[in-house]
């Protein structure tokens, strides 16, 4: 057997050897269940209860899914997969253009960094109401026009959309077929 050669230089001091990392994406898988033109309930955040329309997977793995807000109030909006539950009735989304839509188009701007404000400018900082841009009123608009057609060729399917989804007393989700 062969021995190694000890190295004829010893650094003076321990340098640590930087470790290589590979980082790899893999994009979020899109549950069995949910399909473009499924009605989705979601179940936390300001609209729970709400029964929406899935349109697309988003590249970030969240989906997009829509009220139509003429119907239950719900607009465009990003949602986690985790955080619905998928219903056996569907929609259909083909006119839905829904090009435009991608995780970039619901970033926020950024803040500014450490303004000194005087104490008057600091307390109405606080009570001014923010305002959705026109171009995002126009898209919510557009999307709810071709969804709301989709809804109104199925019969009762508006009265279905626009009701909360919610459980009683002795009501056994896990036994329920949605």
């Amino acid at each position: 057997m062969a021995k190694k050669k000890s190295p004829k230089f010893y650094p003076g001091d321990d340098v640590k050897k930087p470790i290589k990392r590979t980082v790899v994406h893999n994009p979020t898988k899109l549950r069995a269940s949910i399909a473009p033109g499924q009605i989705l309930i979601l179940l936390a955040g300001h609209f729970k209860g709400k029964r929406v329309v899935f349109i697309k997977q988003l590249a970030s793995g969240l989906l997009l899914v829509a009220g139509p807000y003429g119907v239950n109030g719900v607009p465009i909006k990003r949602v986690n997969q985790r955080y619905v539950i998928a219903t056996s009735e569907k929609v259909d989304v083909s006119k839905v253009d829904a090009a435009k839509f991608d995780d970039a188009y619901f970033k926020k701007p950024a803040k500014e960094r450490f303004n000194k404000k005087s104490e008057e400018e600091f307390f109405k900082a606080g009570s001014e109401k923010k305002e959705l841009p026109a171009s995002y009123i126009e898209d919510n608009k557009k999307v709810d026009a071709a969804l709301s057609a989709a809804i109104s060729a199925t019969p009762y399917l508006k009265e279905y959309m626009s009701t909360l989804f919610t459980l009683k007393s002795g009501d056994k989700p896990h036994e329920m077929k949605f």
